[in-house]
């Protein structure tokens, strides 16, 4: 155990006298027993807005994109800007399963599982709005390089809309191979504990035939290694490929250098915040709190501190070129004096204050450890990363550089619907995925209970002294 010495002054990962049986028994809990009656509220409440977001996609594509508020000068708005936001939700779960495994940090093991299934889930719903914003939604497969009856009918590889496509669906493919693998062990784990017939015959499909033998375990481990060596360039290039929809363009405000390593960040930022708020409810539904402690969402609002920062100095460096600039066209980007008190100030200012004002609480530790103001937190942080794409989008756009087509856009009860339509999906996804999968890899803790357990440090503690 040398080699896997942890310093006894770090905190532990795993708290309360936890035994291999114990975490066994209390992963399996949530998916053995009957769900409780938040969950089924929370359920309902999820396919309501589920239901009322597909009636509005369908009225969408039986209708037109003329059932949305955009117009001539604003044909980008409510629908992109779900879209970038929802792809930068997903950013998290990949950074905490691969570049985090990569780098041998154990406190991703609570946190990893549920992060990759809201990157899998997130990604399902940013592809819905390109596919309606298409219009002619049956033949959304044009978009890849298919074999077909009318030649060379091929997407522009010039264009990074189409780098979109291939980015994304690679981005999805890897993240979900890479989070059902990790799931195996578990599978098998709920195999094994089945008390019905048609549980064994499901969990013993999923489980791929595993065994727990060494060599199983050897080919685990390696195979991980590769996923993650896979999947962490895919954390950086997916959304610096979405930033070049904008940064290749010639619209005032867009054309920028900053934009690849400031969507990225601005990703991770509101991407660690979900995890936050998804595993702060499922710390507490499911009755989790040994295993995410207070040490784990810490961490995870230090680098929301980090992220946060980097977000802020690009915030800084856009608002000063454009002042520096002099161009009376770049006075009403989405960062500048003139969208500051122009039409969308509103806008503007909710931006600054729940991406830049409200997150510079997590400085002090005692906020930072608060479990309430965390959930806030996070919670403003999404609203406010949801503004900033919003306001990179309609405001930029909204100013062209002819005076006779600048106008205002108002997002119709069908872009709304739309949106909270995959709020509920996503939801329903999560929620479900809750009660059939393990939320947290058991098997990993297992590996760091004698080094991260509270009774192993208790120990280590004791034998300094």
């Amino acid at each position: 155990m040398s080699g896997h010495y942890e310093a006894p002054i770090r905190e532990p990962l795993i708290i309360g006298h936890k035994t291999y049986h114990d975490i066994t028994e209390d992963i399996a809990r949530p998916i053995e027993e009957r769900a409780g009656k938040l969950w089924w509220i929370s359920l309902y409440a999820a396919l309501v807005l589920f239901i009322y977001g597909f009636g509005c996609i369908a009225y969408t594509i039986g209708t037109g994109i003329g059932a949305w508020g955009l117009n001539r000068t604003i044909n980008w708005g409510w629908d992109i800007t779900n879209f970038v936001w929802w792809v930068g939700i997903g950013h998290a779960g990949t950074l905490i399963s691969a570049v985090l495994l990569l780098f041998r940090q154990r406190w991703r093991m609570s946190v990893n599982r549920s992060a990759e299934a809201m990157t899998i889930f997130a990604v399902v719903q940013a592809a819905i709005f390109p596919v309606i914003h298409m219009g002619r939604v049956w033949v959304g497969y044009w978009v890849f390089p298919l074999p077909n009856q009318f030649g060379s009918l091929w997407g522009n590889f010039n264009s990074p809309l189409l780098w979109d496509v291939f980015a994304i669906s690679t981005y999805f493919s890897v993240s979900t191979v890479f989070w059902f693998m990790g799931l195996i062990p578990d599978f098998a784990m709920i195999r094994d504990r089945a008390k019905t017939p048609w549980t064994k015959k499901i969990y013993t499909f999923l489980a791929f035939g595993w065994g727990g033998k060494a060599k199983h375990w050897q080919r685990f481990e390696e195979l991980s290694l590769v996923l993650a060596g896979l999947a962490t360039p895919l954390v950086f290039s997916v959304h610096t490929t979405v930033s070049f929809d904008f940064a290749t363009s010639v619209i005032k405000g867009w054309h920028s250098t900053i934009y690849p390593p400031y969507f990225v960040a601005g990703a991770i930022f509101s991407g660690f915040a979900m995890v936050q708020t998804l595993l702060l409810v499922a710390r507490k539904v499911c009755h989790l709190e040994e295993y995410i402690t207070m040490y784990h969402i810490e961490i995870m609002n230090i680098v929301i501190i980090l992220t946060g920062g980097m977000v802020t100095v690009a915030y800084a460096t856009e608002y000063f070129i454009g002042w520096y600039s002099g161009s009376r066209f770049e006075d009403f980007t989405y960062l500048s004096p003139g969208a500051a008190v122009g039409p969308y100030w509103w806008a503007f200012w909710s931006l600054i204050i729940c991406n830049l004002v409200i997150p510079a609480s997590f400085w002090f530790k005692r906020l930072r450890t608060n479990i309430i103001w965390t959930f806030i937190v996070a919670l403003i942080i999404n609203i406010g990363m949801w503004f900033e794409r919003f306001d990179i989008i309609v405001i930029n756009l909204s100013r062209d550089y002819l005076p006779g087509s600048w106008t205002m856009f108002k997002p119709t009860i069908i872009d709304v619907g739309v949106y909270l339509g995959t709020i509920g999906f996503f939801s329903v996804l999560f929620l479900l995925y809750a009660r059939t999968f393990p939320v947290i890899a058991q098997a990993e803790l297992k590996s760091i209970l004698k080094i991260s357990g509270e009774t192993y440090k208790a120990k280590e503690g004791d034998e300094h002294h």
